[in-house]
């Protein structure tokens, strides 16, 4: 009898037929319900057709030292076990991927947006350039490091009403400045 294992599924089912017997039959019938059962449950047909294989060499072993009374339910059972086993193995150690399923995407910019996004930069850093430094100050006070008008006020000696002036003023000269970029 030849080994099956490391065969393609039709090369077993073609190895299996060549010992056609009734008992074989039976077999290939527990094999077919087995098999059915581990897909079910998301194997795919190779992964459970060597499933299917190792249960079966399970049992085997299993038989030299014990009786086994119902050979269809202890390799049902061994199977489906198999199959936990080698779920919990890919999600402790992280998931098996098969390269031809996978789809690179690149996310990051074309090179015209790259360079587009440097001369923008560039351009606000003249604007800014041509602010006051009071003004500049302020502005990037409440822009980027995100205080409020009552914290600038407070820091730089001022009424609340002139912070509101001094970034509106920065805000308008900014967008006008910045217009078509």
């Amino acid at each position: 009898m030849r080994i099956l294992r490391g065969l393609q599924p039709a090369e077993r089912r073609e190895a299996l037929n060549e010992l056609e017997t009734p008992v074989t039959k039976d077999w290939l019938t527990v094999f077919a319900r087995i098999k059915a059962a581990l897909m079910r449950r998301g194997r795919s047909g190779h992964d459970a057709d060597d499933l299917v294989q190792e249960a079966w060499m399970r049992m085997a072993c299993y038989e030299r030292d014990h009786v086994v009374e119902q050979p269809d339910a202890f390799l049902m059972r061994t199977a489906l076990n198999l199959s936990i086993d080698a779920h919990r193995t890919r999600t402790g150690h992280g998931e098996e991927v098969d390269l031809e399923e996978v789809v690179l995407l690149d996310l990051s910019p074309d090179t015209e947006a790259v360079v587009l996004a440097k001369e923008r930069m560039a351009r606000l850093s003249e604007c800014l350039g041509r602010l006051s430094d009071k003004t500049r100050d302020i502005f990037l006070a409440h822009r980027i490091d995100a205080l409020t008008y009552q914290q600038i006020a407070h820091r730089h000696g001022l009424s609340v009403s002139t912070v509101e002036k001094h970034i509106a003023k920065a805000t308008l000269q900014l967008t006008t400045w910045m217009e078509g970029w």
